[in-house]
Formats: structure tokens, C-alpha cells, sequence
């Protein structure tokens, strides 16, 4: 298991830095294709809507078996990244950031729940937080490497490496995951996974932490790249640079669960992450006057933020057990409506108000998953 834990986390590193990559680089890459930052909006906003269509897929994980749900996501990224190489375009970059979306929509909830079977319910905070180091890793690794690639050789560099990569993480799966699962018994349809998800007061109610929680950093996720160019003047590698101080931060969040989310019980330590959130988020324009400032405050608000999500997933993994990979995949949907809201306004707020009132939005989304965890708790 541990094993398999630090492979799943290099795996998740490549497929987690093919999904963030646009946001530190979205005016690079509006300026590449020769498209507004509004339409680079527009289309993260389709890309996180997309997400929403993962309850169709992911539960074949529950039906299937937890290695043929993988092996399905990593094709259908493949596909996508691979469409750019062939023929790079603002359509073929489209098609890309959707398929690797719903490749990775797959992958995560077939993998979680694969680990979930296997792995205590009081030890798997800290054994999903290992996983979840690849999501602050693809920041401090994967983005600067993105980012030498796109000052070099232009936008469209860095798809041919995740072509190669997809093929590499096939044939990982392939051989590292047996096809006979002693582990998991197959659902007999999705229907009934669905049912259970569904009718569980607790279930939408975590799901709902999700969604609040997701349109939060969405807000300034799509945000700091261009705010950081505005303010600071900060270049492709610069930005870079600046991804990668995020990506530590994420990665001081997780080794934070790792340490505590278990001993601390995970809605307390999920309480602890919304709230520090939501300050974070107040903080970052007042003492992002000036480039040092702006990334401490990046620092502050993606260490938190990091906090609640790694603190929610073993949270989840426990609602439903029946329904897995369902409840999962359910869960990814409400990142993803969550995602696809903050993309939709990030930037005409920003554009229209400041950066300021992005900030004061993302504490307002904050409060309501703090209602949604305690509607939780309470169970109806």
C-alpha cells in the first residue's frame, strides 16, 4: 500500500499539472490563440461544468472494478492532450482541457475509492493525503517545467509531454493494479448507488461543502495569474515562480492533514480549514500591495484552502460505503458546479470592482460550507 501510495502521488502529479496549468498562464495562453480573457473564461467555466457529467461515468469504478474506472479516465486524457499535438487551435485546446477534465474525473474517484476499500477509516486521512501532495506537487514541480516549455517553444509545448506521460501512466495501472479485486464487491447497478448517494441528508450536504468550497478558490484561482501581471509586471517564468510558492503552501496543507486531520477528527479539522479560508481570503488584498505581500497571501489562502479539501475526501469516502466511488464521483461534481461558478464571474468581478471584492465573494462561499458542514453534522 505505501508503495502504491507514492506511485499514485507522481501519477496524480501529471495529470493534476495538465489540469491547473491554464490558470497561472490563462493571458499567455488568451494572447497565444488570440482570444479574449473573457472567452479563456468562458471556457474554463464550460471545462468545469463538464465535471458535473462525472456521476455518469465514474461509477463504472462501482459497477466495473476500481482498475478498468483508472485505465478508462487515463485514455480519455490521452485523447484530449493528444488532439492539440496534431492540431494546436483554441478548438483543439478546448477539446484538451475537457477530456483531461473528465479524465481525471474518472481517475480520482476510482482510485480514492480503491484505497478507501483497503485502508482503515482512522488511518485513511493520512493515507489520501499522500495521494493529494501530487495536487500541490504538479505547482512546485509540474507548472514551472510547463512554464520553461511555453517560453521556449511556444503555448502549445507542453501537450506532446503529456501525450508520452499519458502512455506511461497506462501501463503503470496496467501493471500495478490487479484485475481480480478481493476488495470491492460490484454494484449490481448504478441506480441503487445513486439512490443511496441521493437520499442521504449527509451526503448532499458534504457534497455542498464541496461545491461552496470549490467556488471560492475558483475565484481566485482564475484570478491571481492576471492579478499578478496587473499589479507586478510578472512574466511566464516569473508566474511560474509564483506557482510554485502556491504549490508549497498545498503541500504544507496536506503534510498539516497528514499530521492532524485524524487525530483531530476530520469535521473539526474541516471547520478549522473553512474558517482559516475565509480569513485568508479577506487578508489577500490588503497585504497584496506588494509582490512579497501578494504571495504570502497566495501562500495563506492555498494552504487552507488545501487543508479543507484534503480534510474532506476520507470525510466522504465514509458517507455512503456502499456507494463508493459513486458518492465520490457525486462529490466531484460539486467541486465541479463550484468550479464552473467561480470561473463564470472571476473575471468580470474582477475586471468590473477589483480584486477586492473577488476576495470578499470567496469568504461569503466560505460561510455557507461552514452551514453545510453543521447541516451535516446535525444529520438532516
Amino acid at each position: 500500500m505505501r508503495i502504491q501510495l507514492i506511485v499514485f502521488m507522481f501519477l496524480r502529479t501529471i495529470l493534476n499539472t495538465a489540469h491547473r496549468m491554464v490558470y497561472p498562464f490563462l493571458s499567455v495562453f488568451a494572447r497565444g490563440l488570440g482570444v479574449s480573457l473573457e472567452t479563456m473564461s468562458v471556457l474554463m467555466t464550460v471545462r468545469a461544468l463538464l465535471g458535473t457529467t462525472s456521476p455518469i461515468f465514474a461509477p463504472i469504478a462501482d459497477r466495473r472494478g476500481r482498475k478498468f474506472g483508472m485505465l478508462t479516465g487515463i485514455v480519455i486524457f490521452t485523447i484530449g492532450v493528444g488532439s492539440v499535438v496534431i492540431y494546436p487551435s483554441f478548438w483543439t485546446l478546448a477539446l484538451a482541457l475537457m477530456f483531461a477534465m473528465v479524465g481525471k474525473y474518472m481517475f480520482d474517484p476510482a482510485m480514492q475509492a480503491y484505497f478507501g476499500d483497503r485502508i482503515p477509516y482512522h488511518r485513511r486521512g493520512t493515507a489520501l493525503a499522500v495521494t493529494e501532495v501530487a495536487w500541490s506537487l504538479s505547482f512546485i514541480i509540474g507548472i514551472p517545467i510547463v512554464g520553461f516549455l511555453i517560453d521556449r517553444f511556444g503555448w502549445s509545448a507542453p501537450f506532446p509531454f503529456f501525450t508520452i506521460l499519458g502512455f506511461v501512466i497506462f501501463f503503470i495501472v496496467w501493471k500495478m493494479i490487479p484485475s481480480e479485486d478481493s476488495h470491492h464487491e460490484p454494484a449490481s447497478n448504478s441506480r441503487d448507488a445513486f439512490r443511496a448517494v441521493l437520499t442521504s441528508a449527509p451526503a448532499l450536504a458534504g457534497i455542498s461543502i464541496a461545491l461552496f468550497a470549490s467556488s471560492a478558490n475558483e475565484l481566485v484561482n482564475i484570478i491571481f495569474g492576471v492579478w499578478l501581471e496587473d499589479s507586478f509586471g510578472l512574466k511566464i517564468i516569473a508566474l511560474a515562480g509564483a506557482s510554485a510558492v502556491i504549490g508549497i503552501s498545498e503541500l504544507s496543507g496536506e503534510g498539516l492533514v497528514a499530521l492532524t486531520t485524524d487525530k483531530l477528527g476530520k469535521p473539526l479539522a474541516l471547520t478549522i480549514g473553512l474558517i482559516g479560508n475565509a480569513f485568508a481570503a479577506l487578508l489577500l488584498p490588503f497585504i497584496g500591495q506588494t509582490q512579497f505581500g501578494a504571495l504570502i497571501g497566495l501562500f495563506l489562502f492555498y494552504i487552507t484552502f488545501e487543508y479543507v479539501m484534503v480534510s474532506h475526501i476520507p470525510l466522504m469516502t465514509e458517507l455512503v460505503p456502499s456507494a463508493r466511488a459513486t458518492m465520490l464521483s457525486l462529490n466531484v461534481t460539486g467541486h465541479a458546479i463550484g468550479r464552473a461558478i467561480g470561473a463564470l464571474f472571476a473575471a468580470y468581478i474582477y475586471q468590473q470592482f477589483g480584486f477586492l471584492f473577488v476576495a470578499l465573494i470567496a469568504v461569503v462561499f466560505n460561510l455557507l460550507g461552514l452551514f453545510a458542514l453543521w447541516k451535516m453534522q446535525k444529520g438532516n
